[in-house]
């Protein structure tokens, strides 16, 4: 045996290696050249190897333990090393029982060397060619990636991470669930910022410093890491494993103070992801698997995500992604997007989940991309705004294989159904906003469409865009000749055209229903009728004052008081709608709620200082706060005071009637729900009818405690019906709507 060589022998050793290595470095140049690795091998030679980054004894324990999987022994646990070189580490892990192992590289000149210098002694181990960023096997192949330095090597800082992101989403694609990633790495900022993200979703991860001894090779002054990334259930976020021994600031200076800032960092990313925090994912967080498979369609998923990216798109957009539930129907579309445009984007309808459940059913479409314009980008014509977001929502499109270049996406945005429109008046109110009268013809819903083409005037609060307040049916001065013009000639006429409001047609249906309810006290109106007298309704609400109007017409025994809090609106139902107020039809500028308790405290009907009791009251109120999903009324009309006072306010057989709209079922049920529960106090006798053409729902309630038959019920619609004589068309309606009329169980 020679004599072993002294410690100023091994260092000078050393030295001698470090400069060799140093100088055919130099040769190496681009580390993802394949070029200059097939020059760089055969200027060392197969035999001429050195371990970059730590040495076998080193990284022994913390590997083998790694690569142990359950029931399996060693030697049945498949290994991939890409990237390999001419390093030992292959040779090693065989060598200790991993017999397994395919080492892959894109030079040639290596894995032929290798393989010549392996193929007797290690013929289990398999040496291909290939390219580490495309790899040539099927999905879940390996139970074990060993990378030692292939991910740094990719890592050069003037190309970015896009070889990167490419070799890690091959190592996810290729990796068995409860498989390992094992990374050998320098952990440079850019290097480690790509694994804690590439890694974040459905992995549980460990960090391990390589405390024995100091680093090897041409960055002595960095220290090496072994990265372990644990294939877990798609969607969860772990917290982070670290091993760092004495790795520390004080030691290790500025890469370790990187280091720690990342870490704490990823942390905060980790811990904000798994307590399921209301976020708006990016277009890499999706990539990466926070929501899971997005390529796939999962029936019920919803994600709050942004689009856009700097150099990509003009904008930023706030979207909400959706694949359909099962119970949505049949589809129309695999995939859409629809538009939001920033005056509703506030609407219950779009930001509320229910809300936006409802949107995909509507669409007939499998998956949903709803796009909410903002300050930023809503003044853009849609054509801009389409063309920029073409490119952003193709990334969402569902994988429908060989189709997929054919996929056609088409772009929605809430539609209302208007052919022609114009604006016949605009006026800004201190208390209800913006208020635009409009003249608008709709598209025919079908041939026999008795209206078709017919003009419509609409009042539209600005605050709540989405509901239309009041809708009167307009019949244009023309001559006897035009007047029998047919519809589709009518839509060619002017929206300018002179036009009077008819108040013998109620358009909104709702409008129809609350008629249809007072057959509930029809025996009492037809006992006022016989005496002469009149029977006292209030009305909180004047929209456009049609269906005052409509009750005054038709129904010549109310006596009828309407209730107003804005004085514009007033102003606007008399000169665009032909509101006309006499000594059966009156208006209160106050406030609806002060008017009903000052009548509820009033004294009994025999002192003439009193207020007399109301016999009908009807509440239809729009609400100026709809982001809780109710639209109409105002929340205070279902609370229990205000129920009470309305229930004081009415005469014995009086009649509560309230316009309830709200596109979400849970604030409905929550309204259901509040009125039985008062009924021991307040109503024991509540009734609802359903309109099934509008989002409408009309609740009655009788102040009497008397329960109602239906065999009382029958007798009631035929004396509505008496009522209706002079106009056939609205008593048919309004016969049909109170067979629907259910008592609220």
């Amino acid at each position: 045996m020679g004599k072993k060589k002294s410690k100023q022998q091994r260092r000078i050793a050393n030295g001698e290696q470090q400069i060799k290595q140093e100088e055919i470095l130099k040769t190496l140049g681009d580390f993802t050249d394949k070029d200059n690795w097939d020059k760089f091998f055969t200027l060392r030679g197969s035999e001429d190897n050195f371990e970059w980054y730590a040495e076998w004894p080193q990284l022994r324990s913390l590997l083998t333990d790694n690569l142990s999987f359950p029931e399996k022994p060693p030697k049945e646990v498949t290994i991939l090393v890409p990237g390999c070189g001419n390093s030992k580490l292959s040779e090693q892990l065989y060598d200790a029982g991993f017999q397994s192992i395919t080492n892959i590289d894109f030079s040639k000149v290596v894995i032929m060397d290798m393989l010549r210098r392996n193929v007797r002694e290690r013929p289990e181990m398999k040496w291909r060619v290939m390219d580490m960023t495309e790899l040539q096997f099927g999905g879940e192949s390996f139970n074990a990636v060993v990378d030692k330095g292939g991910l740094d090597a990719l890592m050069e800082p003037k190309l970015g991470s896009r070889l990167g992101i490419l070799y890690l989403s091959e190592v996810k694609r290729v990796m068995e669930t409860g498989g390992k990633f094992i990374c050998l790495t320098l952990a440079e900022s850019h290097v480690l910022e790509l694994l804690l993200r590439e890694f974040r979703f459905g992995w549980k991860m460990s960090i391990h410093a390589i405390s024995q001894g100091p680093p090897y090779g041409t960055t002595p002054e960095l220290q090496t890491f072994v990265v372990v990334a644990e294939k877990d259930s798609p969607t969860s976020v772990s917290d982070l494993s670290l091993f760092l021994g004495e790795y520390s600031i004080e030691r290790h200076g500025n890469q370790a103070r990187k280091l720690y800032e990342m870490l704490e960092k990823e942390r905060h990313a980790r811990t904000k992801y798994s307590n399921n925090s209301d976020i708006s994912y990016t277009m890499e967080d999706l990539r990466l698997g926070a929501k899971g498979n997005i390529s796939i369609l999962e029936p019920g998923r919803r994600i709050k995500l942004i689009l856009g990216e700097p150099g990509v798109s003009n904008f930023f957009y706030n979207c909400t992604l959706l694949d359909a539930k099962p119970d949505s129907g049949q589809f129309v579309y695999p995939y859409g997007v629809f538009i939001v445009p920033q005056l509703r984007a506030h609407d219950w309808l779009y930001t509320s989940e229910e809300g936006q459940w409802l949107i995909v059913v509507s669409a007939k479409a499998a998956r949903l991309c709803m796009v909410f314009l903002d300050s930023s980008n809503s003044v853009y014509p849609m054509q801009s705004i389409q063309s920029d977001l073409s490119p952003l929502v193709k990334q969402l499109a569902p994988n429908y294989g060989d189709n997929d270049n054919d996929l056609q996406i088409p772009f929605m945005a809430a539609g209302d159904g208007i052919k022609k429109r114009g604006i016949v008046h605009q006026v800004e109110s201190d208390l209800t906003g913006l208020i635009i009268v409009d003249d608008v013809i709709y598209e025919a819903i079908n041939k026999d469409d008795p209206y078709k083409g017919h003009k419509y005037r609409r009042l539209i609060f600005e605050r709540s865009e989405n509901l239309v307040q009041s809708e009167a049916l307009l019949s244009s001065k023309f001559d006897s000749r035009s007047s029998r013009t047919s519809g589709e000639d009518l839509i060619s006429l002017s929206l300018s055209s002179e036009a009077e409001v008819i108040h013998n047609h109620l358009a909104s249906p709702y409008h129809n229903g609350i008629i249809s309810g007072i057959l509930l006290i029809s025996s009492y109106l037809s006992i006022a009728t016989s005496f002469g007298g009149l029977v006292k309704t209030a009305v909180l609400g004047l929209g456009a004052g049609l269906l005052p109007m409509f009750m005054k017409k038709n129904l010549p025994t109310l006596q009828i008081e309407v209730i107003e809090l804005d004085p514009v609106v007033l102003d606007v139902a008399r000169d665009f709608f032909g509101f006309e107020e006499d000594e059966r039809l009156k208006v209160h500028v106050t406030d609806g709620i002060k008017f009903v308790k000052e009548i509820a405290d009033s004294k009994v009907e025999g002192d003439e200082k009193s207020l007399r009791k109301i016999d009908i009251l009807i509440v239809d109120v729009d609400s100026s706060d709809t982001s809780s999903g109710l639209t109409c009324p105002e929340a205070d009309f279902v609370e229990e005071y205000f129920l009470l006072a309305a229930k004081e306010s009415l005469s014995e057989q009086g009649l509560f009637i309230i316009n309830l709209v709200s596109r979400s079922s849970t604030m409905k049920d929550a309204v259901y729900t509040r009125l039985k529960k008062a009924r021991t106090i307040v109503f024991s006798n509540i009734f609802c009818l359903k309109i099934e053409e509008d989002v409408n729902e009309v609740l009655f309630a009788l102040k009497t405690d008397f329960a109602i038959e239906e065999q009382q019920l029958s007798e009631a619609r035929t004396a509505v019906a008496r009522y209706s004589e002079e106009a056939k068309e609205w008593g048919e309606k309004v016969v049909d709507l109170s067979k629907s009329i259910e008592l609220l169980s």
